[in-house]
């Protein structure tokens, strides 16, 4: 494992001085001076410079100097000598000869603070755009490496640098999100009612995000294997030729330049597909673990929510009254006090027959003492044994071995007559509704089902209204006919119960829980596979 950078100690020492504020300042007034392509400026032009970046506090001659000196001998500024100009007194050469510009240790540690700043400011997110952002630019690049022509190039390495923008982005948002997400499971908050909102809303942003994380990731997984088909190497050497990197004669900007891209591409391996080419490492993928956290964080907010909720419906919980106590006992004037309440909070227990009461309870007033009223019989098992009763043996335990291989039984025929339904209702395209034919009684419940639920959902933008199922395993596609003339078209469905007629939409259903099974499929012939519910038919027939 590399060692960790060294970072040179007097970097960021002008934040740790008295004149902190103003050290900062002086690095804005420069940074604001770089943006309009100043490299250099005088002491005037510093002090106009402090006035565009917010601070009106007034700074005397000597001390701007001092603190431009100072940055100075800490490696920040550079000091440049204008030797052109004429002056007529030291303190107008002091003024006009002396000019300052940020060294490359002083935009770094403007870079720094900026960051710093910035992360401070900023909240984590979890952002599916950029999983999709990401997937975009790997199928960009696929199709770009696909083209020979060197013109190609620009494009890639541009592409490239996009990609590594939402990767950095991707991992920043994440890491600064799981940060406050335990931060949020730790702290307790003092407002019950916000902190059970902020709690609520958190799950839901949770759940909204883990809903299609895994077919996002699967989709990213599949665009890096495509991309890495042809070659990370080939990949990198042409967006380095699209870089168009400065040629100076003795300084070699190839070499870290393309450490950094192969460093980048390790990172996006680890995340969606380790073990594959250009990647050192294998394991579970980032973004599968990612869908771990959130799921147990969901979790463990809920049983949160469970607890405040608990409690807010009790007039005092448990560790209230342990608080209460402890604030008495630390507010004890002395430590016999102190005593007397640990044996009113503790040490005054019922006693085990307390509890027994007389053959005719209604013989004894409930005003007389237990001193004169007559004495209740205590069984001798009270003392030895701690009851009252000799116990029997308790009985037998059911055996449930049957009952459970029955219901086993039960659930798996179950699971493969949903299994069967839903490979009858799998197309391979967009197929009208008519072209089902005849079902099964509930195979067509199913496929009602889905219809519901697709035309509960507005069409996107191209037309199409998708839906799942609440398990994810099946999505379907739908969308009115393309050509007008058939508009009006009626689809029938027959089943065993009757028959069933609507409009003859176009429908794709996938099983995403059985595309491994296609993916094996996808060498056969397309006669053996069949298509939608009349090859499931053909099959079964054939069987």
């Amino acid at each position: 494992m590399a060692e960790p950078p060294r970072v040179p100690p007097e970097m960021f020492r002008f934040t740790a001085t008295d004149r902190s504020d103003l050290n900062t300042a002086v690095l804005y007034a420069f940074g604001e001076a770089n943006e309009r392509l100043e490299t250099a400026l005088t002491v005037d032009a510093v002090r106009a410079r402090l006035r565009e970046v917010g601070w009106y506090a007034p700074v005397g001659e000597q001390e701007l100097t001092t603190t431009l000196k100072q940055l100075a001998l800490w490696g920040l500024l550079d000091v440049i000598f204008n030797h052109a100009g004429s002056f007529a007194t030291a303190e107008e050469y002091e003024r006009k000869n002396l000019r300052y510009s940020l060294t490359r240790r002083g935009e770094a540690a403007f870079a720094g603070v900026q960051h710093a700043m910035a992360m401070l400011a900023s909240a984590g997110a979890l952002q599916t755009a950029v999983l999709d952002a990401i997937a975009d630019r790997l199928g960009e690049l696929e199709s770009l490496l696909r083209d020979p022509d060197p013109g190609r190039n620009r494009r890639i390495f541009a592409s490239l640098r996009e990609l590594e923008g939402h990767l950095d982005g991707l991992r920043d948002n994440t890491r600064q999100f799981n940060g406050e997400l335990q931060r949020l499971l730790r702290v307790e908050g003092t407002d019950l009612t916000t902190f059970h909102e902020v709690k609520g809303a958190t799950v839901a942003y949770l759940q909204e995000f883990v809903t299609h994380l895994e077919q996002r990731g699967d989709a990213v997984a599949a665009a890096l294997r495509e991309v890495a088909g042809h070659g990370v190497g080939v990949l990198h050497a042409r967006a380095l030729d699209g870089a168009d990197l400065p040629k100076v004669p003795g300084a070699d900007h190839a070499t870290p330049w393309l450490a950094v891209r192969a460093a980048k591409w390790e990172s996006l391996c680890l995340w969606f597909a380790p073990g594959e080419e250009g990647s050192e490492s294998g394991g579970v993928p980032r973004v599968r673990r990612l869908h771990d956290v959130a799921r147990r964080a969901i979790v463990s907010l809920l049983q949160v929510l469970d607890r405040i909720t608990d409690s807010r419906r009790r007039s005092s919980s448990a560790a209230a009254d342990f608080r209460t106590l402890a604030r008495w006992f630390a507010g004890a004037p002395s430590e016999d006090d102190a005593h007397r309440l640990w044996d009113a909070a503790f040490g005054l227990g019922p006693a085990r027959h307390a509890h027994l009461g007389h053959a005719d309870a209604e013989l004894i007033p409930a005003g007389v003492p237990w001193q004169e009223a007559e004495p209740v019989e205590v069984s001798a098992l009270l003392r030895s044994r701690g009851r009252t009763e000799r116990m029997g043996r308790t009985g037998k335990v059911r055996d449930v071995v049957a009952l459970r291989a029955e219901r086993r039984e039960r659930a798996g025929k179950e699971r493969a007559e949903l299994e069967d339904a839903w490979s009858a209702l799998a197309t391979t395209g967009a197929t009208r509704l008519s072209q089902l034919g005849e079902l099964d009684h509930d195979t067509f419940g199913r496929l009602l089902d889905l219809l519901g639920r697709a035309l509960a959902e507005p069409p996107d933008s191209t037309g199409f209204r998708r839906a799942v199922t609440s398990d994810g395993r099946v999505e379907i596609v739908l969308r009115a006919p393309d050509d007008g003339a058939d508009d009006g078209a009626v689809a029938v469905l027959r089943t065993s119960e009757g028959w069933f007629r609507g409009p003859d939409y176009l429908v794709d259903v996938r099983s995403l829980g059985l595309g491994r099974e296609r993916e094996g499929a996808r060498g056969r012939a397309p006669d053996e596979r069949g298509r939608g519910s009349a090859g499931y038919r053909e099959r079964a027939a054939g069987a």
